[in-house]
């Protein structure tokens, strides 16, 4: 009973919301959760825009946060604050990444349990209507296994996550693998567990959601170029433009090899002198 207190005010907007959009404008239920999902999507495009930023900012400087982690590797408490150090002196949230997806999560787990007891809160309320979706979902309240339909949305849901994955920017590849697996994993979660055709109705919406996100931010935020590679060489002095009397300006003019041993041997004559006549 915690947890649906704590979920509370978030499915009481949600259950609202869905009921507006059924007797209001008039769409099927199964359109509605589609409806309801585009909805959240488009309140959450500031903290995606945010997230995408803080990626792209984090990619772009991958390769020294590297280098950091290399060189610390054998003492792991000294590796955290420099990394630490390095994301303040580059004004790095690595936090950013995450927060469309932790916002979504109770908005999913809320929708779990509306749509739990959705038949018999809600669904009375409007004699008539209809649970099924296109012919193909007979009902969004029921398990995803109990009709061949649920088993179709299963692989538009990997196909989309995987998708979705293929155009989100990830700095780290190890993390981008373990996001390949996820779907895989969420099949065997949803065959041993009450899922709603309705919630993975949610879920497929929001990855072909992500998928036309990433195309068109691919666009609008085009990879940065990496920071300039730092290096202890000093650069090339610029050549001194020649002045009037065509030697260069703050340079002092040497003597060639030629004029100095001429003047040593004219020294050397003088020095002789003439020879005295007896």
């Amino acid at each position: 009973m915690i947890p649906l207190a704590i979920l509370e005010p978030i499915e009481r907007p949600l259950t609202w919301l869905l009921e507006w959009l059924h007797s209001a404008i008039g769409l099927p239920w199964a359109w509605a959760i589609i409806v309801l999902t585009i909805l959240v999507r488009v309140a959450l495009v500031p903290l995606t825009v945010k997230q995408i930023r803080s990626m792209q900012h984090l990619q772009q400087h991958a390769p020294e946060l590297k280098a950091i982690q290399q060189k610390y590797k054998g003492d792991r408490q000294r590796m955290n604050e420099e990394v630490m150090k390095f994301y303040r002196e580059n004004q790095i949230n690595p936090a950013a990444s995450c927060l469309p997806i932790l916002v979504q999560i109770p908005i999913f787990i809320s929708l779990y349990y509306v749509l739990r007891d959705f038949e018999r809160d809600v669904f009375p309320k409007y004699p008539g209507s209809d649970l099924g979706w296109l012919n193909v979902v007979p009902n969004i309240t029921d398990n995803i296994t109990d009709h061949w339909s649920g088993w179709l949305l299963v692989t538009i849901y990997v196909a989309s996550q995987l998708a979705s994955i293929l155009f989100t920017p990830m700095p780290d590849p190890r993390q981008k693998w373990i996001m390949v697996a996820l779907p895989f994993i969420f099949i065997l979660f949803i065959v041993n567990a009450t899922f709603p055709v309705g919630l993975l109705l949610y879920w497929v919406t929001t990855n072909l959601w992500t998928v036309g996100q990433g195309i068109i931010t691919r666009r609008m935020f085009p990879k940065p170029e990496p920071p300039p590679k730092r290096s202890s060489r000093t650069p090339p002095k610029a050549a001194a433009e020649p002045s009037g009397d065509g030697s260069a300006a703050g340079t002092s003019v040497q003597p060639s090899r030629a004029t100095s041993s001429g003047q040593q041997r004219v020294r050397r004559r003088k020095k002789k002198g003439p020879r005295s006549r007896r």
